[in-house]
């Protein structure tokens, strides 16, 4: 049970007719009101809406492989850190943004145009430690070489979240 306070009760007192309304009770004629005090009742709790059906959580060794092709995608800078955030945690989101801010700035260095790579989702090694968590790791293949992308989701607000991302 919830307690709320339902509503300040005022104390009936000579001279103060009940039937009179909310009025401030006065104490033997005189001037001075009495401050109302509040009441505790009891009231049970009623939940505004029922209990939302959860839908089932989409595969986790599919998620960790879009995230990895979208990760490998960040640091080859054909893709905006931003269009993952709804997937990633806060740290992920700086974490990506710094590396890829390495990256455009080596490949500034070297004058390369960034274009857009030819990626290929390898082999998924999925676990699952605890309820709600999975670790994966993804080997991306590009044109010239492969990277292995490890990933930790983790079960909020009803989907999977990347908690830790690492590119070797």
């Amino acid at each position: 049970m919830a307690w709320e306070a339902i509503r300040p009760d005022v104390e009936s007192d000579e001279g103060h007719d009940e039937g009179q309304g909310a009025g401030p009770a006065t104490v033997g004629g005189d001037d001075r009101v009495r401050s109302a005090e509040r009441v505790l009742h009891a009231v049970p709790v009623v939940p505004m809406d029922p209990a939302p059906t959860a839908e089932p959580l989409p595969d986790p060794e599919e998620t960790a492989r879009a995230l990895a092709l979208c990760v490998v995608e960040i640091l080859s800078g054909a893709r905006e850190v931003d269009s993952i955030a709804r997937w990633v945690t806060d740290d992920v989101h700086r974490h990506l943004q710094q590396r890829a801010a390495l990256t455009a700035r080596n490949r500034s260095g070297l004058r390369r145009a960034v274009r857009r790579p030819s990626l290929r989702a390898g082999s998924v090694v999925a676990c699952s430690p605890a309820d709600g968590i999975v670790e994966a790791t993804v080997v991306v293949h590009g044109r010239s070489h492969a990277r292995a992308v490890a990933i930790r989701l983790e079960t909020r607000n009803g989907r999977w979240r990347a908690t830790a991302v690492g590119v070797l």
